[in-house]
């Protein structure tokens, strides 16, 4: 995606400073009131860093940028993780869009390159994990997303709920 305002494109090492900054500020802003204070108070820019730094050379991350360069979303995703979700064989692990700039399509631009991926990986279908309390979750039912399954997760003490949304076939979402 390219429309003079966000481009989208495949992350780089040199992105790992401009995602982690989305990820620690999304993280306050998107979670605040359902994750302990504690916890996002905590979050650090330089352990996010460390987390991508790990993460870009496997593939699978991508980044949207403003018309001046700065990243302002990013997803990442690829083969499904946990293996209890059989005929579930991709997964979108993560998207967060800076505040400011949800609602206004990057969402989806965003979604597109993780399906493309998990189709050229030779899988057909895909799932995503998101706090129930958290109110995006709606823009994966807004994409199809069919609730498989809930399970609680434990963050700084606190017992919460996740949900799993699906998609059986993800030539179907665009």
């Amino acid at each position: 995606m390219d429309n003079g305002f966000i481009k989208i494109r495949k992350a780089d090492l040199t992105d790992t400073k401009g995602i982690a900054k989305v990820h620690v500020d999304s993280w306050k802003t998107t979670y605040a009131n359902i994750v302990p204070d504690e916890y996002l108070n905590n979050l650090t820019y330089e352990s996010r860093e460390q987390i991508w730094i790990n993460n870009i050379p496997n593939g699978g991350v991508y980044v949207a940028e403003n018309n001046e360069g700065k990243i302002v979303g990013f997803s990442s995703g690829g083969k499904e993780r946990s293996g209890k979700y059989n005929g579930f064989d991709g997964e979108l692990y993560a998207i967060y869009i800076l505040k400011v700039y949800q609602g206004q399509g990057i969402g989806k631009a965003l979604v597109k390159p993780i399906i493309d991926e998990i189709k050229g990986m030779g899988l057909n279908s895909m799932l995503v994990l998101v706090l129930k309390d958290n109110i995006s979750r709606l823009f994966y039912e807004a994409l199809g997303g069919k609730k498989i399954d809930a399970v609680e997760v434990l963050i700084a003490g606190k017992k919460l709920s996740e949900l799993v949304y699906g998609w059986e076939n993800i030539g179907e979402i665009f």
